[in-house]
């Protein structure tokens, strides 16, 4: 899906924002202390020189609005679903039906496939715990009532709309 970046000033776009992104980070932890600052210099290099080897750049650009659409998504799920399995913690009352489903994930194994599990990781109710033999991820849900196979569905297709674009396939 990322194709290698051809040509030097794509690649010099990435390493500045990249590098701007690590000095910020290094400024936000360590503070602007000014012996630190040296020390934060050499960190920001090797973390954007590591990080161009690790991930090359690719041709693409990212959408901002898919992705905000992405996050806000994520976000609400997060609220709803973290306020249901509080509920659900807390009342007695309430059933909690846990149990694995195997979620038939579409995206290719690779990079990408690693990035969505993790997505899935932080969604409250749903861990993704291994891969089954069959080549779906086995999922361990708080309740396997509820439209958990619809709901993976939805992000797995907006998440893959999201890398689409930011790597230039669409």
């Amino acid at each position: 899906m990322n194709a290698p970046a051809t040509n030097a000033s794509e690649l010099l776009r990435a390493a500045g924002l990249r590098a701007i992104g690590y000095a910020i980070l290094w400024l936000m932890l360590a503070g602007s202390s000014p012996g630190d600052l040296t020390a934060g210099a050499v960190a920001t290099l090797a973390a954007t020189w590591t990080s161009l080897r690790l991930l090359p750049p690719s041709e693409g650009r990212l959408q901002p609005a898919v992705l905000a659409r992405l996050a806000l998504r994520f976000l609400h799920q997060s609220v709803v679903a973290g306020a249901d399995v509080a509920r659900r913690a807390l009342d007695p009352r309430l059933p909690l039906r846990p149990g694995f489903v195997i979620y038939p994930v579409g995206i290719r194994p690779g990079p990408v496939r690693n990035m969505f599990t993790t997505l899935m990781s932080v969604m409250p109710g749903t861990v993704p715990t291994a891969w089954h033999a069959s080549g779906g991820l086995l999922i361990h849900c708080l309740d396997v009532a509820q439209p958990i196979m619809g709901q993976l569905s939805a992000e797995e297709a907006l998440f893959a709309r999201v890398i689409r674009k930011a790597s230039g396939d669409g």
